[in-house]
């Protein structure tokens, strides 16, 4: 205990001892989802999850994650009041697919307090470790299919959509609760006032000219059946990379389902290659919601009426910036200059319905092949995400 020096001043009180509890009642439930909201009041870069949207997400019954990974919420209190949350996760799929013995933690939120953010992180290790896991990875929120890491470069920025936020004192509060950098992830900013580099117009459109190539938007006219060949390049591509967690036929139909509205609004930045007529490689790129759905600021309703949905849907008119979600090619298709048609496709479709630009990512630190050709593309590296990791003992 301090005691103050300045005369007739009381002795200073120790600091509240903080409890780590599971969320078990609908009541945790509401406190660990409506957390942030009280933790970035007036930040103007913190877009606020939809409430309704982040229940779905923790609910078994709707979120096809949850059917084959455990999942236990935290909630951190100092003296009664909600401090921090923090989410563990043994995901099978991911330990199967790997043959590792891996636990994660996400969705991890935390005052600017270092007990509180050990509490937690020790809250999720202990978890996981009695499953039989030797190894904490993360933040991720609830899989790398997911938005994940922390931001530790380029917090001037908004959020692109499905990508987290922070603010900059998480590096030293997961850091000092015993976790070390795992990796990093890079995100990308792509301006469709620069002229994309020469070379990428000449590989593209040697490409272009090869028989039997074709790039096009995807068809919602018949869109369970491009969701089928988005599928068969996706399963094609099934590799043991760093990061990758193969999806399940639910979690991709969900994420489908998930985005569709969004396609809907742009079809022509969502392409499909076909070489004779074999879907070879497809990027999906959409408009960046977080513009709109931070206008609703969290709720579509406001005592049974839309106000937070008017407001999103009045937003999305000035939406101008995209998200290259995802970019994926058939071994035996790579190396081919695909991704260069696919890319020149989209900027020049992106600049012709009005976007300014946007954000391409997340890519690995150290997977220098794709970096080199994301960055020959023209992209500026903007932003820095990391992992972190803790061996259990």
């Amino acid at each position: 205990m301090q005691v103050s020096t300045h005369p007739g001043a009381p002795a200073a009180r120790p600091p509240l001892e903080v409890s780590v509890e599971p969320v078990r009642t609908p009541k945790d439930r509401d406190e660990f989802l409506k957390l942030q909201l009280r933790l970035y009041r007036g930040d103007p870069n913190f877009v606020p999850p939809i409430l309704a949207e982040r229940r779905d997400f923790l609910d078994p019954a709707k979120n096809p994650f949850l059917g084959h990974a455990e999942l236990a919420l935290f909630l951190a209190r100092r003296g009664g009041r909600v401090a921090g949350r923090i989410a563990a996760i043994n995901d099978s799929h991911y330990n199967q697919f790997h043959n590792t013995e891996c636990g994660f933690f996400g969705m991890f939120e935390s005052e600017d307090d270092p007990a509180v953010a050990c509490a937690l992180v020790d809250a999720a290790a202990e978890w996981v470790r009695r499953g039989g896991m030797k190894q904490l990875i993360g933040p991720v929120n609830l899989s790398f299919n997911h938005d994940c890491g922390v931001l530790v470069e380029g917090f001037e920025h908004p959020p692109a959509m499905m990508m987290p936020y922070n603010p900059p004192t998480f590096d030293a509060l997961l850091k000092g609760a015993g976790l070390e950098k795992c990796k990093d992830l890079w995100a990308w900013e792509l301006s469709t006032s620069v002229a994309p580099p020469d070379k990428v117009v000449r590989v593209a459109e040697k490409v272009r000219e090869q028989e039997g190539v074709r790039v096009r938007p995807i068809d919602m006219r018949a869109l369970p059946q491009e969701i089928r060949r988005i599928k068969s390049i996706y399963n094609a591509m099934l590799e043991r990379s760093w990061g990758f967690v193969p999806l399940s036929d639910e979690e991709f139909d969900a994420f489908a389902v998930r985005l569709r509205p969004l396609v809907q609004i742009r079809p022509e930045l969502c392409l499909i290659a076909e070489v004779l007529g074999e879907p070879a490689a497809f990027s999906l790129t959409l408009p960046d919601s977080n513009v709109a759905i931070r206008a609703a600021n969290g709720r579509l309703t406001t005592f049974g009426l839309p106000v937070g949905l008017l407001r999103l849907l009045w937003a999305a008119r000035g939406i101008d910036r995209v998200r290259v979600l995802l970019l994926g090619i058939k071994p035996g298709f790579r190396r081919r200059g695909l991704d260069a048609l696919l890319y020149l496709d989209t900027m020049h479709a992106a600049r012709k319905l009005g976007f300014t630009g946007g954000e391409l990512g997340w890519t690995a630190e150290d997977n220098d092949l794709i970096n080199r050709a994301v960055e020959s593309m023209g992209a500026r590296r903007y932003k820095t995400y990391r992992i972190y990791e803790k061996q259990l003992g």
